[in-house]
Order: C-alpha cells, then sequence, then structure tokens
C-alpha cells in the first residue's frame, strides 16, 4: 500500500521539484497543495502544475482534482490560513507524510509587506502543526532558511549555532517555526524535520531569484542590480540536491531520547531535528555573475549597490550531519547548474528571447 504525502506549495520552485521527484520514483499517493498566490507570475506556477498533470482549467478552489494524468497525484488549491479547509483536508484524506515547503518567500519584500509573512508563515504553519498532531502524521517535514543565521559571521553555518539574530522578518517567521516546531514535538510527540535551504538555484525557479533576474536583464540589455557592490558571497545550491535530501529525510524519523546536548539547538529529547541543506562550496556573487554571463554568451550589464536592508554578506552551509546520517553529496557545481538554468529558460520563454 502506498504511504499518502501531502506536499504543500506544490506549484512552487521546490515543491514542483519535489512532486516530480516523487512521481518519478513512484509508491506514493501524493495530494500537492498551493493557494496559487500572485507573488509573482502565476502563469509560471500553472506552467509547473501543467508538466505533472494538472490542467488549470479543472482546478476548482478548495476541491481536489482527481482528473489528471497521474492517478496517484491529486491538486487542491487552498490557503494554509484557512484552518477550517486544513482540517477537514486532514479529515479526508488521511495522510502519512507532510512537507509543508508552502510559504511567504523573499527576504527584502518582507520589509515593504510583513502582514504577509505572519499571515503565511505563522498563522499557516500552526494550522499545519494543529492538523498534524491531530491526524497521527509520522513526520512533518519543513521548509526553515539559511536566513535564520542572521548576524552570525562563523563560518561555515551549523545548526549547532545560536540564531538568536535574525535580521529580516522573514528570517524571523522561520525561527519562529524551528520554534513551535518543537514545541509541537514535544507536547504531542510529533516527529518534526525542519530544512535550512541555502541559496537554492534551477530550472522553474522564481522570477524574484537572483539568476533569474539576471539571466532576463542581461538578454533584454537591462544592467543587473549588484548588492554590496559585489562583495557577497553565496552557498549556491542546486534544485535536484535540494530535492535529493528532502527525499532522505522524509523516511528519517526523528525519535524521542532519553538525554541530548542542551547546548544544541538542532536536537531535543523531543523527536525533533533541523538540517542544512547546502552545496557547501561558496561562491563569490562576482564569479557567479561571470558563469552566466559565459553560459549566456553575452556581458551583463552592471549597477553597483550598497547592501540591502536583511541580506547577509556570506553564507556557507555546514552538512556534516546530513551527510553522516544520510549520505548526502550534492552533485551539482555552479556551471552544471547554470547551464541547465539557461537551457530550461530558452526552452520556457522561446520566441520570446531577444
Amino acid at each position: 500500500m502506498k504511504n499518502k504525502i501531502l506536499i504543500t506549495g506544490a506549484a512552487g520552485f521546490i515543491g514542483y521539484h519535489l512532486v516530480e521527484k516523487l512521481i518519478r520514483e513512484g509508491g506514493w499517493n501524493i495530494v500537492g497543495l498551493d493557494n496559487i498566490n500572485e507573488y509573482y507570475d502565476v502563469n509560471l506556477k500553472y506552467a509547473r502544475l501543467n508538466e505533472v498533470g494538472i490542467n488549470k482549467e479543472k482546478i476548482e478552489y478548495n476541491r481536489i482534482i482527481n482528473s489528471c494524468k497521474y492517478t496517484y497525484y491529486h491538486f487542491i488549491q487552498l490557503n494554509l490560513e484557512d484552518k477550517e479547509n486544513i482540517l477537514r483536508l486532514f479529515e479526508h484524506e488521511k495522510f502519512d507524510f507532510v512537507v509543508n515547503l508552502a510559504a511567504q518567500a523573499g527576504v527584502r519584500y518582507s520589509l515593504t509587506d510583513p502582514a504577509s509573512y505572519i499571515n503565511s508563515n505563522i498563522v499557516g504553519f500552526i494550522n499545519m502543526l494543529e492538523a498534524c498532531r491531530n491526524h497521527d502524521i509520522k513526520h512533518f517535514v519543513y521548509a526553515s532558511s539559511s536566513s535564520v543565521y542572521g548576524l552570525n559571521t562563523k563560518m561555515p553555518l551549523s545548526t549547532s549555532d545560536n540564531v538568536d539574530h535574525p535580521i529580516s522578518i522573514y528570517a524571523a517567521t522561520k525561527k519562529s517555526n524551528e520554534l513551535m516546531a518543537h514545541t509541537y514535538s514535544y507536547l504531542y510527540n510529533l516527529p518534526t524535520t525542519g530544512l535550512r535551504f541555502f541559496t537554492v538555484y534551477g530550472p522553474w525557479g522564481r522570477p524574484d531569484m537572483a539568476l533569474f533576474k539576471f539571466t532576463k536583464a542581461i538578454i533584454e540589455d537591462e544592467p543587473i542590480e549588484i548588492y554590496n557592490h559585489g562583495n557577497m558571497i553565496r552557498d549556491f545550491t542546486y534544485i535536484d540536491d535540494i530535492v535529493e535530501g528532502i527525499y532522505k529525510i522524509i523516511n528519517y524519523i526523528p525519535r524521542q531520547k532519553e538525554s541530548f546536548n542542551n547546548l544544541d539547538p538542532s536536537t531535543s529529547i523531543a523527536p525533533y531535528k533541523i538540517y542544512n541543506i547546502g552545496n557547501s562550496s561558496p561562491v563569490l556573487l562576482m564569479d557567479f555573475i561571470t558563469a552566466i554571463e559565459n553560459e549566456i554568451g553575452k556581458n551583463a550589464l552592471k549597477k553597483f549597490l550598497p547592501i540591502q536592508p536583511g541580506d547577509v554578506k556570506t553564507t556557507h552551509s555546514n552538512i556534516e550531519e546530513l551527510v553522516n546520517d544520510l549520505n548526502y553529496k550534492p552533485q551539482i557545481d555552479i556551471k552544471k547548474g547554470i547551464k541547465k538554468f539557461w537551457e530550461w529558460y530558452k526552452s520556457y520563454f522561446g520566441e520570446k528571447i531577444k
């Protein structure tokens, strides 16, 4: 009998790729959930859904869709904040596993509209925790972010580090998610694992992400905005490596312990765990831009700017625990990853590219 799994944020960048991976691997009965909001072009979200058999014309709000070419994948359009219908969904579907990737994304947008982050990332998250603890979920896996490290300067960034100094509302909501998850793990014996993603990129990515923005600007002869005058370092992680990590973690369920190192905030006596998922090979932003230019065959017009509020200068993931526990091995460097993205970008936009 197939395990039933709920993937929230299923029309999003990481969610789409995870659904595609689960379909390809087989053995899963999958339900995808997304509210398909207008934070960025909804046509890209519908195109992702179409890739896994969900026809835009047949999506109805608050209705489970059964008519798609993959009979073991269903999709529902729903807000996490809609507690009544979230609970109804859990009661109806009897999930075994939940991977919560739905969230209001973007560090810089959180400076403009912080309330949307509270609604989606806090209210929506507590609704998911409540639904999980009331329906005997085997494992609740959720997206955190490398942004929780905030003002930390010791590199590489480790899950054993203190993360009490976030510098954006987005980061604060992700730190809050980790605390909320721990509380439910402790009080209700709900196994939870939080995943701190490091600068994910690749095909089907969000238009507000650096690779997408830079590519679009270069081919349209528009200047790219380079913050902190280019003195940024990022642990760019290709989407397939991220999804492989998530896939391994789903069945790696944390257990209660009799004791633990209480100086390590990534673990607990409760069935709770935090992992970094990154490439652990940080890249200078200017080298990243050069790799994009080389792939496209065209130089960027560059506009150098000061660092933006909420941005951190450097990210570098310590992934030793994930390597040791699950034999996690990132495979794709930035040259290969950017090549794969550019191939997708040309295919997706076709004649729209100048």
